[in-house]
Formats: structure tokens, sequence, C-alpha cells
């Protein structure tokens, strides 16, 4: 590190989020081996991995089939309406017990767990995103303990809540067949529900680590670097650090070779650390100058003794939206660094509905692809999940922007006091593990649920008055335009927030002069690819079509018997409402009429790869009206017809190769 200027220290009292991990004073481990699991009821049980799922395991153990295979999804469904139990034990020695604290540290609960150490319980868990930690120290015993985790069915945690509720509320793409319809009341990945590019798999089991978590004195919970600004080649850097004390007294912080003694209070502290970096390199997007990234090394100390080691990266830049008025309507750009750039990218959604199956190595392929494709930005999608840290660490290493939604997608929620606590403390937990990263470019709060409510007739569907509809409607602006942006702010201090996506709707002309913009009259309005040229919003955030994977990609998941267009599979598959037919129109126009179903399949993807090239051609075109093209998607998360560039297997479509054409 270059040229750092060290300035003042501040200290206030915040929250606590994330650990880090250390040495002798500070240890945790991973409890990961010695699992089983049952349905409950059956006391049967079968070995289970974790991190992992009940599919996964029950797959593991030849208790059920591919889940993906034919029409598995429908066989499967009883899975989501059984309750299920995990179970391990582990190990704790006289060192473990000598530390001043312990806990257990759960990073993924999915979704609706009681925990039990030793039989008592420690913790009830109701939300997929987020983590919990419970301290333990007065539970756990030399030699062997046990952990149990019992974990409730999510469709009948709440189908009493859904059927009880005053109003029936629009749940997301829940399309599926189903009695209760309950996606919109549970804090758990959406599309697991069911989405209009892939299956419905509701899972259960423990989808992040669990940690056994030991530790003196104090530990350092979050580090939050982030740039203030930058002027004559000097940014001014402010570093956040949140660190749990067991007792008030003295402590010593060493911040890159800086030492600092600050008086701390017992329980959660926060010092913030100012200084400048003379001359810095700063962290820059894919297909510009190579990005950079600063190491920051933290030592906390009491009384001589090492507390705990922190090692993080952190980029240095700025980033911001402009979204106001204008000569033409009503912006909606970036800038980074200072200057103004066309944004290219596209839809990310989660690679697989069994997200155990997703390893680093599935990860930085992805990333890679889009990198080598020319995209400078990626759009987590708010129908999935808060990604995993190595999605964000590849981003900031490859020079992509995050654009991140929270996630509620297309949905009503339902008002509570406790749905509100929960949400909150949710929107905290992925703010705190997320915030650092230099590639998170904006915080957005839902995917599609203005644009739903003023355009998609829910009122009329649902059989709302006057009055329902006011409260209803100023229930959801709460959460979305006071709540979570109050959180940003307070949390996310550098990061702009905008409340919705998109902003302005594709119905009218006027509409393309004002905002963010999800184009889908090529698709959902049946228009032709050449209405790509004249439908140009300010910002495209959304617009596709969809293709067939390959046939070597359909034959992995259904037999030769299946491999026709109207075959029972191959209809379970689209889940499209108008999907095939679509696809058949628009070969049509440019190509012979498919004389098999490998043609059609083959011809799907060249007429997407059609489409999207006008779509991206036209939005380029017309800079600086549109100062932004991320299409609808890149990947899969089962292999199947959907709008993705990239299939479920990794392999990329035609259409992969034109947009890469388009975006270098």
């Amino acid at each position: 590190m270059k040229n750092i200027i060290y300035l003042t220290l501040v200290f206030v009292l915040l929250s606590c989020s994330k650990q880090e991990e250390v040495g002798v004073i500070y240890q945790s481990q991973q409890l990961e081996g010695n699992w089983e699991f049952s349905e409950q009821g059956k006391n049967e049980w079968f070995p289970a991995k974790v991190p992992g799922s009940v599919h996964m395991d029950l797959l593991n153990n030849q208790q059920i089939e591919d889940p993906f295979f034919e029409n598995n999804e429908l066989k499967q469904r009883w899975i989501e309406n059984k309750n299920w139990s995990y179970r391990t034990t582990f190990e704790v020695d006289s060192l473990n017990l000598s530390s001043q604290r312990n806990s257990l540290k759960f990073d993924g609960l999915d979704t609706y767990a009681n925990v039990f150490l030793n039989d008592t319980l420690i913790l009830t868990a109701n939300n997929m995103f987020r983590s919990w930690e419970v301290l333990v120290q007065d539970l756990l015993h030399l030699g062997t303990n046990e952990l149990r985790i019992e974990l409730e069915s999510p469709v009948l945690h709440n189908k009493a809540a859904v059927e009880n509720y005053p109003y029936r509320l629009p749940s997301g793409n829940e399309s599926a067949d189903v009695e209760t319809k309950v996606s919109n009341f549970t804090r758990k990945a959406a599309y697991q529900f069911g989405w209009d590019f892939g299956p419905r798999f509701v899972t259960s089991g423990i989808w992040k680590p669990i940690e056994l978590v030991d530790w003196n004195y104090a530990r350092i919970l979050n580090v939050y670097t982030y740039t203030k600004s930058i002027k004559d080649n000097l940014a001014f850097m402010e570093t956040e650090i949140e660190i749990d004390a067991i007792s008030a007294g003295q402590y010593e912080l060493e911040i890159d070779g800086i030492r600092i003694v600050k008086q701390l209070n017992e329980g959660i502290n926060t010092v913030k650390h100012s200084f400048q970096v003379r001359n810095p390199n700063l962290w820059s997007i894919n297909n510009e100058d190579p990005n950079y990234l600063y190491k920051q090394i933290i030592f906390l100390t009491k009384e001589g003794k090492k507390a705990f080691f922190s090692k993080t990266e952190f980029g240095i830049r700025t980033i911001e939206l402009i979204n106001e008025a204008d000569a033409k309507g009503t912006s909606f750009f970036f800038k980074l660094n200072g200057r103004q750039f066309f944004a290219q990218g596209a839809n990310y959604i989660p690679q697989d509905i069994f997200l155990s199956r997703v390893t680093p190595a599935k990860y930085e392929r992805l990333i890679l692809q889009a990198k080598t494709a020319g995209m400078n930005m990626l759009r987590v999608w708010g129908g999935g999940i808060y990604e995993r840290d190595i999605f964000y660490d590849l981003c900031d290493k490859y020079g992509i922007l995050v654009w991140q939604d929270f996630m509620f997608a297309g949905s009503l929620y339902p008002e509570s006091k406790e749905f509100t606590d929960n949400v909150t403390q949710e929107v905290i937990d992925n703010i705190k593990r997320l915030r650092s990263h230099p590639c998170l470019a904006l915080w957005c709060g839902n995917n599609e649920q203005e644009v739903a409510w003023k355009n998609w007739g829910w009122q009329q569907q649902y059989n709302y008055s006057t009055e329902d509809s006011i409260k209803i409607w100023d229930y959801q602006q709460y959460l979305f335009r006071d709540l979570i942006p109050k959180l940003v702010s307070e949390h996310s201090p550098s990061i702009d927030y905008t409340p919705t996506s998109p902003l302005s709707n594709w119905g009218t002309e006027e509409n393309f002069k004002h905002g963010s913009m999800h184009y889908w009259g090529v698709w959902h309005g049946k228009e032709p690819f050449e209405n790509f040229k004249n439908n140009v919003g300010r910002f495209m955030v959304e617009y596709g079509f969809q293709s067939f994977p390959s046939m070597e990609t359909l034959k992995k998941v259904m037999h030769d018997s299946s491999l026709y267009l109207n075959s029972g599979v191959m209809q379970n598959r689209q889940k499209s409402y108008i999907g095939n037919g679509l696809i058949e129109k628009h070969i049509k126009q440019y190509y012979d009429a498919p004389a098999s179903f490998e043609d059609f399949v083959q011809l799907s993807q060249e007429t997407q790869a059609k489409g999207l090239k006008m779509a991206i051609d036209a939005n380029i075109r017309k800079q600086t009206h549109c100062m932004g093209t991320l299409f609808w998607q890149l990947n899969d998360c089962w292999p199947g017809p959907s709008w993705s560039i990239i299939d479920y297997y990794g392999n990329e479509k035609v259409a992969y190769y034109s947009v890469k054409v388009a975006f270098n």
C-alpha cells in the first residue's frame, strides 16, 4: 500500500455482523462431518452432507431418482410437505471449554428450524437469508456433544398464515398447481417455488456452514472500508471496525502498522478510522484498466495478547447512480470514479435449484464467461439469493459491477411486526456482509413490484376495495421506500439505492424516456424482434428471448422417447405460458420450418442469438439516451428452455457469441 496518511479515529456504538478467523485466542471449526437426517416421525436415519439439502441427501442415499430427470419434479413434490431432522455429534476439549465465550454460528438454515444442543432448544430460525449465532458455553460439556436441527416444511409452516390473512396476496411466479401459495410469506429463495424459467423444488436443509466458535477478550465482527471521495489524486477513505468485547477496558488496534489504543464498552463497539491514499490505484471495470485491490491487516490485542487478526481486501473507487430529470425525461446511468460509462451485461439467477451443488469452480467459470463476453455489470435478481461471498470476490477480481436486488420479487408481502422485524435483520445482515465489495454498484428494493401494482391488474384480480388497496400498498411502500432505504443509508452510505426495478413500464412511448426499463414487448407482448430498435429506454434492465439448451444437455435429463416438442416431459420442461409457440413463430420468420426436433432446438438458439444481437445493437446505438443494457438472462438453474445464453451445465448457446460480438 502506498502513500497512506492516517487521520482521526471516531468512536461510536452500532450493531454486529460477520467474523474473521485468527489463531490461538480465537478459533472456529466447521461442523461438517458425521451428519445424519431422517423424515420426522420415521426415525430412519441416513448419512447427510452439510452444507446441503434434503433433496440432495435423499438422492445420495438412493431414496429418490435424479430430481431433474424426466418429470421427477412432479413425482417428488411430496418432499416439500414433509418435516425433516438433522443431527450430528462433535467433540469439545478442555481448550474449547477454557475460552471465555463459545458460540454456535449458523450461516444458512433453510428455513424454519428449531435447533437443539444436548436436547436444549437454543434457536428458532425463520429466514433462509439470515445468519444466526447463539452463545452456548453453559450447555457444552467435555467430550461428545449432540446438535439436532428440526426443520418444518415451509409450505406447511405458512399455510395457515396465508389462509387466515385478511387478503389474498399475489405470490410471485408461483405458478405450479398447488393448493396454497406461500412464497411471499416465506423468507426463502422465491425461485424454488417455481418461476417461468425453472422448476418447483421447495427445499429444506442446512445450506451454509455451521461453526463452533471460541474466543477470549474480544473479536472483530466486521470490517467495512469504503471510499468517501477522490480528489486531486487523493482518495479519502474510511474503515469501520465492529468489535465484540467481552468486558469493558482498554484495547489496542493495529491497522496496517498504526497502533491505536481505544477504551471499549462491554458488547458491540464500532471504531471509525479515516485515512487517505495518495495517487491511488483505482478499481475499475472489465475492458478498462486492470482493477486493483488493496490488502488491509488489523490486529486486536488486549493486555499484550493477540485477540483477533483480520485480513481483508478493498478497492478504491466511487460509484454513483444518476437518476434525475433531464432534457430527455429522467436519466438513469452510473458514474464510476467520476466517469459516466455504458453498462453492459445480464441478469444473473442462482446456478442451481440445489445450492450446495454450486462449487467454487462453477462460480469461477461463469464469472469468467461473463468477463470474456465483455460484460461489466451483472444484476443479482431479487427472486434468488443474496449470493455467496465467492461470487462477489470474483466480481471484485474480474472487474464486474453488481446491481444487487434485495430478495423480493413480483409479490406483495404480509404486514406484521414479525415479518418486518425479520426482514429488517435480513437486510442488515446482508448489507454488512456485502458492502465492502468494490464491485457493489447499487442496492435495489425489489423486482417488478411497482410495475405490477400499476399495470398487472392485481386490484381487480384479487378483488381489493379502495380501502384494501390503500392499506396493502402503504405497507409495500413502507418496506421499499422507507425502511430498506434507511437501512442502506445507515449501513452502506457509499452505495445508492433504487426502490424497485423497473421504474418505468414499457406500455407507452413516453415511458421509454424515464428511468429503468424492463422491455417485454418482445416476448410477453408477442412483438417482432424489429421492435427492439424503436423501444429503447434510458437503462434497459430486462429484455430477452427464449431458446432450448443443446440436444446433448436435454439427453442428460430425459429419455430419447421424450425428445419431441409435445411430449409430456418436454411440455413440463417449458415453464413459460407462451414459450414453445412463440419460439416456433419467430423461427419461421427467419428460417425454413425445422425438419426435426433437433433442428428446432438448434434454430431456437439461432433465433435467440438474432434477437439479442438486434436488441443490444439498438441499445448501444442510442447512447446517450440509453446508458445501460442488461438482458435476461445469463445462466440457468436447471436444464430446460429459458432465456439464458449459458445452459445449466455451463455450455454456451449460440446467443453467447452474438452477445460477445455486440459487447466487444
